[in-house]
């Protein structure tokens, strides 16, 4: 049973990179788009000015099993971006770049705070993570030049607070 995931890290072009990067053998499904905000026609201008108050996000669409599920993923999301950063991630900055964990169940819900209450007490003592954990919202696709934009451009631009971080 295909199930789905969706965090917002920065820009979404290298979260969508990293993902598809350290996942690449398990046949996940990615798309890239905007959520939690207020408009219901969001494109990426109206997102970039920051009046929208859409988040940059990845959608991940994956069959769970022993190297993928859902604890993993949010480990993984916490590993390859800053979660300390307020409404940024390196030079990006701005409410479209926050940090969040957009929760598909209750079960997704749980999972994220204990995920996040055990990589704060592992690798940030003495800082504080500062991810959302919310209900998903309505999914906006975003547009198709987005969509796998480092897959099509190599040398694009590329977060620099994008890495792996243990």
């Amino acid at each position: 049973m295909t199930e789905t995931a969706t965090f917002a890290a920065g820009c979404f072009w290298g979260v969508e990179k990293a993902f598809e990067r350290f996942y690449k053998d398990q046949n996940i499904k990615t798309s890239v788009g905007y959520t939690g905000g207020a408009d219901n026609n969001p494109d990426y201008r109206k997102v970039c000015t920051g009046s929208t108050h859409h988040a940059e996000a990845l959608k991940i669409e994956y069959t769970p099993n022993d190297k993928i599920n859902y604890p993993n993923l949010v480990e993984f999301f916490y590993r390859m971006h800053d979660p300390t950063t307020v409404n940024s991630q390196g030079p990006d900055v701005g409410t479209q770049y926050r940090s969040v964990i957009f929760y598909h169940s209750p079960e997704q819900e749980e999972i994220a705070k204990r995920v996040t209450a055990e990589v704060q007490e592992k690798h940030y003592k003495g800082q504080k993570i500062v991810t959302e954990i919310v209900p998903a919202g309505e999914w906006y696709d975003a547009e198709e030049y987005h969509q796998k934009y480092l897959e099509k451009n190599p040398s694009g631009y590329e977060c620099p607070s994008h890495f792996l971080r243990w």
